[in-house]
């Protein structure tokens, strides 16, 4: 397993735990951690592995792009930075397992960017999201990217605006995250979730994940063209005729390994 400086990476059969692992920085993204970030979910994503958790450690989840970075750079430098950043956020949507966010704390600028990139999300009472470009002096425009396509233009406009910060329970009912819950209960309903989502067939699930995101921001008629192609050639999956036979027989099914 590669070595990292600024994250922690645990692994079982299962699941690749993904830790942002610079407490006293408040985990902030500096081009070296998003690049060891970029570096984890590529070996996860080649991983026999069904999930990945991500999670800060420290009283942050992350508080976005390390400033202390960015002020260095000219605009091309700057442009590089958010490149590899991009690349992240797509990468993360791009592997094949379920990605699950487990946040605690503020999660801020590049740190929301983050959460609403994951597959799933769930935050505990002390979470906090905000986008707060918009009462400083560099706008989140990347960030927001993510985060408008999952709470819609008008929810995005206030965070985007105001830069306030948006509480668990509120970011739950907007879509930013699937739940809310008490810290204490953090952990075991990550797991939980995560369970939920990766039961089943692993290689339909994948293509079931790419197809979503690729048919997500399409006009409706695009979008069921692409899906119907999709839904149809996955019908002849291993995975897919085992279920069917299964439900038929009204036996359990086995997939494949």
């Amino acid at each position: 397993m590669a070595e990292y400086e600024h994250i922690l990476v645990e692994s079982d059969d299962e699941t690749v735990r993904i830790t942002m692992n610079e407490p006293k920085r408040r985990n902030a993204l500096s081009e070296e951690h998003l690049a060891e970030l970029l570096g984890a979910f590529v070996a996860a994503g080649e991983s026999d592995t069904s999930g990945i958790i991500l999670a800060g450690n420290g009283p942050v989840f992350s508080a976005g792009h390390d400033f202390a970075d960015v002020a260095q750079r000219d605009l091309l430098g700057v442009r590089e930075l958010l490149n590899v950043c991009t690349e992240l956020m797509t990468t993360i949507q791009s592997v094949p397992q379920v990605v699950i966010a487990r946040v605690h704390g503020l999660a801020t600028a590049a740190g929301c960017q983050l959460v609403a990139s994951c597959d799933l999300a769930i935050a505990a009472a002390s979470a906090g999201f905000a986008l707060p470009g918009g009462k400083g002096g560099w706008f989140c425009h990347t960030p927001a990217v993510p985060v408008a396509r999952s709470i819609g233009r008008k929810r995005l406009m206030e965070m985007a605006l105001t830069g306030d910060i948006v509480d668990p329970v509120t970011a739950a009912e907007w879509g930013l995250i699937n739940t809310a819950v008490p810290d204490e209960e953090l952990d075991k309903s990550v797991e939980h979730l995560l369970a939920r989502a990766t039961r089943g067939d692993r290689s339909s699930k994948a293509l079931g994940k790419q197809a979503l995101y690729a048919q997500l921001d399409r006009p409706e008629s695009e979008a069921y063209s692409h899906a119907i192609e999709v839904m149809a050639a996955a019908s002849q999956l291993e995975g897919a005729r085992e279920g069917m036979s299964a439900f038929l027989e009204k036996r359990p099914p086995v997939w494949p390994s």
